[in-house]
């Protein structure tokens, strides 16, 4: 069997596959370049997650000048003619950028939570592309939860250190994480020993959670999110939220669809393949 089409199989069931080695040495050296400058000009959303002990857990998401410039990389690469297998489409957009940076000591792990419960969209077709700029070991990689995109969406967490279930509404009809880190042997946990060129691929549905770092360590990631023509508004679209209290700017494209509506008809996101 063609390995794309395995590697779709294992994407409808578990809703995450690992692609070892698919991006080359100049499409990671653009990537890079495009992490530094997201970090030197940085968009209002950026935050430091980190403690007030000297570490550093920068994250940046819907930095919108420097769209076209990620939309240039990803169209040059493999990745969005993979997404189309995946998804068994035709047609690829560009939704955002998020750029992680954990360095300077052992700072926190990224607590457990789904991406689809901060954004108020719908469908099949949407998904996160983890791409690492360094070496990361198994134990320190992303982690994931296979077949979670099935459901249930759980409410949105605000990322409390003291209790990492907590929802940002509390009056969020959305049933409460389950607290995952205390009960690991509950669920299918897994994740992968990743070198730069190696991309994980999920769907936004996914629970999952970053590892911590630890001292002298540094671990910088691109989380590039896609979607196909059947992602769409979402019909009870809530507000999306982070625990900075930021908005990023993209949200305000959310407005100018009716709910339903096919993301694909705003044209402010990049098309990456098809028309």
């Amino acid at each position: 069997m063609d390995p794309t089409a395995l590697l779709a199989a294992d994407f409808a069931r578990d809703g995450v596959v690992h692609v070892p080695g698919i991006l080359d040495a100049g499409t990671l050296e653009r990537l890079t370049g495009l992490f530094d400058r997201g970090l030197a000009e940085p968009s209002g959303a950026a935050a430091n997650l980190a403690r007030d002990d000297g570490t550093t857990f920068h994250q940046d998401l819907g930095n919108t000048r420097h769209w076209e410039a990620w939309a240039e990389v990803l169209r040059a690469s493999p990745l969005p003619r993979l997404l189309a297998r995946l998804w068994g489409c035709d047609d690829v957009w560009f939704y955002y950028e998020q750029v992680f940076l954990k360095e300077g000591g052992a700072t926190r792990r990224t607590p457990w939570h789904q991406d689809s419960s901060y954004l108020p969209v719908e469908g099949g077709q949407i998904a996160n592309l983890w791409v690492p700029l360094d070496p990361v070991a198994a134990d320190d990689a992303l982690e994931l939860i296979p077949g979670s995109h099935r459901g249930p969406q759980h409410a949105p967490s605000r990322f409390d250190p003291a209790d990492e279930t907590a929802p940002i509404d509390p009056a969020d009809p959305r049933p409460r994480l389950p607290d995952i880190e205390a009960h690991r042997g509950s669920f299918t946990i897994v994740s992968w020993a990743c070198q730069p060129g190696d991309v994980v691929v999920f769907d936004l549905g996914v629970l999952h959670g970053g590892a911590a770092t630890h001292p002298g360590g540094r671990r910088r990631t691109v989380a590039l999110r896609c979607f196909g023509p059947d992602a769409r508004l979402a019909a009870q679209a809530g507000a999306p939220s982070r625990s900075s209290g930021k908005v990023p700017r993209f949200v305000r494209y959310h407005r100018e669809l009716a709910p339903g509506q096919p993301l694909a008809d705003q044209s402010a996101f990049p098309r990456l393949l098809g028309g």
